[in-house]
């Protein structure tokens, strides 16, 4: 392609941000990553949730010739990618589980016959024999791997069949290929370029900041009383409560529900229409809180959502960062908010570790202990988040628990020396709750 042809692409680029999608301005590394993809280049994307990944293929792939093949993990989050994109008559199309083999027949030979621009596939699908068969009667012009951290051992949501994806690769190798996710450090990154195979790769690493979420932890001691406190207090906004079990989810959406709160559950127990029926409701406002597991939120580009309630610790920093992203992606004041008990982190623990002994019990071993120092953090929270995704800040952010309200400090210098000496002098043969015991004079027989 000439130069001159690559300047045509690249300007009508805007002109589709413009008519198709409706935003004047690139958002901050979205054009670059743009005119990459343009000129051929590969791309490893990592940008917070709601700062425009989908963009970065959907708009070169319609000033390019041909198919994008977008691999993705979640039905629900094809389903409504694909819904928005026709709903911008974008030929958009998706492969999947829940279609009749009639449908799919209907859209590979649309992919054949040229009708399609952006077909959404799972990993699973998409390595089958038969499937990369197809793929060369397709006109195809670039591949993007959405949720790119699920390739790697290191990533928050480790997906075996991600691994395969780098075979793609080797049969298309001078396809531009773009991996996609809005969490992934250091280790993570260099996991998705290797296993991928990308070459000469345009990285694109944004800031992790999202400076209008504040984040604030607070002690779970009467958790339904203080989570009904709060969902009163915000007066109808939108909102969604992450639990780590169905069961909960359900729990909390009946007694929510007996208040009066317009609230539903979502979680993989439900029927797949129940699901979509709720995800619609919520994206239609029809709804103002959805109580869920992890696997909602993932395909959901709703702006208004204006607070994230962990009821339960998430397991990784990098679960806790993505969901409550899914707050304030409108760029205005939201919250999230972590109710934490460590007794949470104990029996996590405890579910680590009747896991198998390997490799991957270590690495979420490792992803548990930095979820619980930064529940226990005492400096700014955010300024935790972002180092630990790399990002090096110093100033406090002025907007967290920490900074707001910071901890009481005092000096515990005799209170330590006692508990040490009375340690010794029991013998040090006895746990914390009668060296306590003793330190208080409990008149008891023991």
């Amino acid at each position: 392609m000439s130069t001159a042809e690559i300047i045509q692409r690249e300007a009508l680029a805007e002109r589709v941000l413009h008519d198709t999608f409706g935003y004047k301005q690139f958002r901050p590394g979205q054009q670059a990553i743009i005119h990459a993809v343009l000129r051929g280049r590969d791309c490893l994307v990592v940008m917070p949730t709601g700062g425009g990944k989908s963009l970065c293929y959907q708009i070169p792939i319609l000033v390019m010739d041909g198919l994008a093949l977008v691999v993705s993990p979640l039905i629900s989050l094809m389903k409504d990618q694909v819904d928005q994109l026709l709903a911008n008559d974008v030929a958009a199309a998706y492969l999947n589980s829940t279609q009749s083999r009639e449908q799919q027949y209907e859209v590979m030979a649309a992919c054949r016959s040229g009708r399609i621009k952006m077909l959404y596939i799972a990993p699973e699908r998409l390595m089958t024999d038969n499937m990369i068969e197809q793929l060369y009667q397709w006109r195809l012009a670039m591949v993007a791997v959405d949720e790119a951290h699920c390739i790697s051992q290191w990533g928050h949501d480790f997906r075996p069949e991600y691994r395969a994806l780098g075979k793609i690769k080797r049969h298309f190798v001078t396809l531009p290929f773009l991996a996609l996710t809005a969490t992934a450090d250091e280790t993570t990154r260099q996991d998705i370029l290797r296993l991928l195979g990308l070459r000469n790769p345009l990285i694109q690493v944004s800031s992790f900041d999202r400076p209008n979420i504040r984040y604030t932890l607070v002690e779970k001691y009467k958790p339904f009383e203080q989570l009904w406190h709060f969902v009163q207090g915000q007066c109808g906004k939108s909102g969604i409560i992450y639990c780590n079990s169905r069961s909960q989810v359900e729990n909390l959406r009946t007694q929510l529900q007996s208040r009066g709160v317009s609230v539903a559950a979502y979680h993989a127990g439900l029927e797949k229409e129940r699901r979509d029926q709720v995800q619609e409701a919520f994206q239609r406002d029809d709804l103002q809180v959805v109580v869920a597991t992890v696997a909602f939120g993932m395909g959901i580009n709703k702006p208004n959502v204006r607070f994230v309630l962990h009821f339960d610790i998430p397991r990784t920093i990098e679960s806790y960062y993505q969901e409550t992203g899914r707050a304030g992606r409108d760029g205005l004041p939201s919250e999230a908010i972590l109710l934490y008990n460590p007794a949470d982190m104990a029996w996590l623990r405890r579910c680590l570790e009747e896991k198998p002994a390997d490799q991957q019990q270590d690495i979420e071993r490792h992803k548990l202990d930095a979820m619980g120092a930064f529940a226990e953090a005492q400096t700014c929270r955010r300024l935790v988040l972002l180092n630990y995704f790399g990002e090096g800040r110093q100033m406090a952010c002025g907007n967290c628990d920490i900074c707001l309200d910071p901890p009481k400090r005092y000096d515990g210098l005799e209170e330590a020396r006692k508990a040490l000496s009375c340690i010794y002098r029991v013998g040090q043969r006895f746990g914390i709750v009668y060296v306590v015991e003793v330190l208080r004079g409990v008149n008891s027989q023991r």
